[in-house]
């Protein structure tokens, strides 16, 4: 068995090819198609959060909404960029969604990724301290934003108040308990892994990753899934932490599943980020059959408890429903996902 859920990037364009030309049209799409994703039996809705970008950006009132409109499915983030982030707002805005969805907030972190400006975390008043990388800085305030979930009191209340104050320091409201173990980190190399589980936070792999061996995307995927396992059981924590693996897998069921996606098989790719030697997952197109016998040789699937399926938004809520219920009808069950 396996969780299966849809990573949105929440792209809009005024195309007219495009069914979302607005950030109007997104927002309201991604909670409609969240909606459609629970009715079909997904597990969980996802969503990337970029800046300066004609995507989804701050994540929490999007979350709030899903978690309104919903009753069973997951609700996250694949990733939030922590360079932009105030931990201590971030914890009163968390906690808030966490609540109205009933305690299914799965939120995805990250040091970051390259964006659409230079520095752009700089324009949101943020700059790493002396010594310090961009990178070294989205650790940082992810560390600060774990502690500050675990609801310790840690300011001195004030002697006259406006409104009595509980006994001893005070923390960050509203509180949600059980949040802290549902923090992801997207770890793009072994040794970030490695980090997460010390920190006792999910992780979430996805398509690409530091090209570390010259293997196969899913091969080194696979083995820094198993280094974050083993890092995790020497941390010595008390619970077991969840792995999620994203992929773009299209069904082709249809002439219009196969005039979208059926453009024969497709490989790994190499590319540069941010200085750094990258490996990208192929993507996975075919006829249900083919599907399986492909998917079964994918060893970091086969690692992971969560799948996240990465969804074309732009082609609207009713046809992506149907990408997802392909999936879900006709290849998870021969997997053993269902």
């Amino acid at each position: 068995m396996k969780n299966i859920g849809f990573l949105s990037f929440g792209h809009w364009s005024e195309s007219p090819h495009s069914a979302t030309r607005s950030a109007s049209d997104v927002l309201l799409q991604s909670i409609d198609l969240a909606v459609a994703a629970e009715e079909i039996g997904l597990d969980g809705a996802y969503f990337r959060v970029h800046h300066f970008a004609q995507q989804l950006a701050s994540p929490f009132p999007l979350l709030a909404a899903v978690g309104a409109k919903t009753s069973r499915i997951e609700i996250g983030t694949g990733v939030i960029d922590m360079r932009y982030e105030n931990p201590f707002y971030m914890v009163e805005d968390a906690g808030s969604a966490d609540l109205i969805s009933g305690g299914r907030l799965q939120l995805g972190l990250s040091r970051g990724s390259p964006e659409q400006v230079i520095e752009g975390w700089r324009h949101f008043g943020y700059a790493p301290a002396e010594g310090e990388s961009d990178a070294d800085m989205g650790r940082r305030h992810g560390e600060v934003f774990l502690d500050l979930l675990d609801g310790k009191g840690f300011a001195r209340p004030n002697p006259r108040p406006m409104f009595p104050n509980p006994p001893g320091l005070l923390r960050l409201e509203p509180h949600s308990e059980g949040l802290r173990k549902r923090i992801w980190w997207g770890s793009g190399a072994n040794a970030t892994a490695v980090w997460a589980a010390q920190k006792g936070m999910n992780l979430q792999s996805s398509t690409l990753k530091a090209d570390e061996s010259g293997e196969p995307f899913h091969v080194q995927q696979a083995r820094q899934i198993r280094l974050y396992r083993e890092a995790w059981k020497a941390a010595g924590h008390d619970w077991q932490p969840r792995v999620s693996v994203s992929r773009s897998i299209f069904a082709l069921m249809n002439d219009r599943d196969r005039a979208y996606f059926g453009r024969g098989e497709s490989s790994d790719q190499i590319g540069i980020i941010d200085s750094m030697r990258a490996v990208f997952s192929r993507s996975y197109a075919a006829e249900p059959d083919v599907l399986v016998k492909q998917l079964r040789e994918d060893e970091g699937i086969a690692e992971a408890d969560t799948v996240l399926l990465t969804v074309p938004n732009q082609l609207g809520v009713e046809y992506n429903a149907h990408v997802l219920d392909a999936i879900l009808t006709h290849v998870a069950p021969a997997l053993g996902w269902r």
